[in-house]
């Protein structure tokens, strides 16, 4: 028989159940991670399109200045019209995102409804905020949320620190060590109104620039055909990109290279 917590009237939250009634489960800070080999996975990039976002990350996880996996999954849907991309150490992201997987679906299923898209961000940015004793240890997670939210009827991305903070990016963003090759690529190919189609290209082209300039990042690998993970949303909902329309992508991407190798420039005007 189920005792008195499973049938105490409360919040919502499944974290805040799990911390009372087996906070064993949820992630801890014990001991030291000085001098521990673990796993990180960068970069992530996305940005909002006409219609929607998309969210890609590269492939590569290393472990120190050794790649510890080159098709490493990290970008994960949430729910039905979210996702997150996560950056940082790898078990730990990983453990997160499927905590926030259950805790949403638990939500919905005590609320009768999905919460909204600022809940999911605020929520989210709970789990981080509880992540910050590992995180002062050099265990840290920066995943980057994206959504699209059906009051607004447009993708959105939010961008977090270590500490839980939030803050909304209106048009893209990036997260993981080649964030700031990758945000720079971007700035000169974003622009307003643009199809999923231009969307995803621009974001692979980041990608490969991050890649280019970051040893963490791990571009296109044509020899052994893994691409990069791209996922979009839209009123549609969730939608994981097939690797062939992603490979036709990422060969269109390398082509252009050949004949110009820092990509393309961006218009003066």
């Amino acid at each position: 028989m189920l005792d008195g917590g499973f049938r105490a009237v409360g919040s919502s939250s499944f974290v805040e159940f799990l911390a009372t009634q087996a906070p064993e489960l949820l992630p801890q800070a014990t001991g030291s991670s000085a001098g521990l080999e673990v796993t990180h996975g960068t970069t992530i990039v996305a940005a909002t399109f006409d219609g929607g976002v998309v969210m890609g990350g590269d492939r590569r996880a290393t472990m120190g200045n050794v790649i510890a996996q080159r098709d490493i999954q990290k970008v994960f849907p949430t729910d039905e019209y979210s996702c997150v991309g996560i950056a940082g150490t790898a078990g730990i992201a990983v453990e997160m995102t499927r905590l926030f997987q259950v805790e949403l679906e638990h939500y919905e299923k005590i609320e009768g409804t999905t919460l909204s898209t600022d809940g999911k961000a605020n929520r989210l940015a709970a789990l981080i905020r509880g992540n910050l004793g590992l995180a002062m240890q050099g265990l840290a997670v920066v995943p980057l949320f994206a959504a699209y939210d059906l009051r607004l009827e447009c993708g959105r991305i939010f961008a977090f620190d270590v500490t839980g903070n939030k803050n909304e990016e209106r048009t893209f963003h990036s997260v993981g060590s080649g964030s700031t090759f990758a945000r720079g690529s971007l700035k000169k190919l974003y622009r307003p109104g643009m199809s999923e189609n231009e969307a995803v290209t621009a974001v692979i082209q980041a990608l490969y620039d991050a890649a280019d300039d970051d040893t963490a990042t791990g571009g296109p690998d044509l020899t052994r055909r893994i691409f990069p993970l791209i996922s979009v949303i839209t009123a549609d909902g969730y939608r994981a990109w097939d690797e062939e329309s992603t490979a036709a992508v990422a060969d269109a991407v390398i082509g252009g290279r050949m004949q110009s190798p820092d990509g393309p420039s961006a218009p003066l005007t």
